[in-house]
């Protein structure tokens, strides 16, 4: 890990949800093969549903840590409220954020929820995109929850994190949630669901990459300009936002997410994992709560075809969950990387403006200045 950087942790409250996304639970319903690496993998059968350890045992362990930021995260971390606010009045932290899908957001009081530095809500576009994925109803019980937290005084960062599939529209899908005042999205972030879990067949990803995505991304590099050359500000789309912030200084990056180095997360049996996602991947357990030094974790690089790809500055190897179960074989590889070589190169061109902009004192550096390891995996 990062010496003398204080840790994120994602603190996994309950494997439980209160929805089955296309997307994400949906899927164990689904009879699709495993890769061999993915059954490599030893997955801890015993994991308890809900955190089973004394919790003053994690506030020992955060107390090692002198400015810990703490990540609500599930399943559907507000399916324990109570444990939340008993968390948030007990444990030795002062940062705190978490990741929902924001039916719930009602359940926090107003003085809980504005104590939250940031807030992810799961939302994936319009009404019509979002409903088809994540169950009727949802993006307008989603919303009013948005809506509600802002007028009782919400004042943190607030970012609508997309999921991104075939159905997406990416283009009218982030300008849908950035131009609605009504919604209060400070941010934007997206995440495309490409690591296939064996049903690549039965998808048109190929189609819909080449022909949807990558062009989109380009339209909304020089859309996101735009608005900086209209309004001064810069929009805090994350995928653009984090690496150009970056370009600009001349500086390279790790995985963007931090995990296995500065982001890590907390099973419900107190054992450490890099990744919110690696639940219960045993050959990466890192220690236990009871136990372990958080400013003294082991440092999970990413490797593999990675570490030799030009862009692995730039990239940082994407995702520490996919570089270690090979989800993809050779073709499908190329083809997420394609996406991420657009949106590098999307942005390498776009960089001259940028500067252009800063040089007339239209935006400034400091703009783009963000909220590190704050869930946003960043590269999509």
């Amino acid at each position: 890990m990062i010496t003398g950087l204080s840790v994120y942790f994602h603190l996994i409250l309950t494997d439980e949800c209160n929805l089955c996304c296309s997307y994400c639970r949906a899927k164990a319903f689904l009879d699709l093969p495993e890769s061999d690496d993915e059954r490599a993998v030893i997955i801890d059968e015993n994991l308890p549903v809900d955190i089973a350890y004394d919790t003053e045992e994690l506030y020992r362990f955060l107390k090692r840590d002198p400015s810990p930021t703490l990540t609500f995260y599930g399943g559907e971390p507000l399916l324990r409220a109570n444990l939340i606010e008993r968390i948030m009045h007990e444990a030795p932290v002062q940062r705190f954020m978490i990741q929902t899908n924001g039916l719930l957001l009602d359940r926090l009081p107003p003085e809980t929820i504005n104590r939250f530095a940031t807030i992810l809500v799961s939302i994936d576009g319009r009404e019509q995109l979002t409903d088809v994925h994540r169950g009727r109803g949802v993006y307008h019980r989603v919303m009013e929850n948005v809506r509600k937290i802002r007028s009782r005084g919400y004042e943190g960062e607030l970012i609508a994190r997309m999921t991104v599939t075939e159905k997406t529209d990416i283009v009218d899908a982030v300008s849908h949630l950035a131009d609605n005042p009504d919604y209060s999205f400070s941010s934007i972030h997206w995440q495309i669901d490409a690591n296939f879990a064996g049903d690549f067949s039965q998808r048109r990803f190929f189609d819909w990459a080449g022909g949807c995505y990558n062009p989109g991304i380009r339209s909304l590099v020089n859309d996101w300009i735009s608005r900086m050359e209209n309004t001064g500000t810069i929009p805090k789309w994350y995928p653009f936002l984090d690496p150009m912030e970056d370009l600009l200084n001349g500086r390279t990056s790790r995985l963007r997410c931090g995990s296995g180095y500065a982001n890590y997360s907390i099973l419900t049996d107190g054992h450490i994992v890099p990744c919110p996602v690696m639940i219960g991947m045993q050959q990466y357990y890192l220690g236990h709560i009871s136990t372990a030094d958080p400013l003294n974790l082991p440092d999970i690089p990413v490797g593999g075809e990675c570490t030799g790809c030009r862009l692995a500055d730039f990239c940082g190897g994407r995702c520490l969950y996919s570089n270690i179960t090979r989800p993809w074989d050779e073709a499908e590889r190329k083809l997420v990387c394609g996406t991420i070589e657009n949106l590098h190169d999307a942005l390498m061109e776009a960089l001259p403006r940028v500067r252009d902009l800063i040089t007339r004192g239209t935006i400034r550096n400091t703009g783009f200045a963000h909220e590190k390891f704050n869930g946003c995996e960043i590269i999509p």
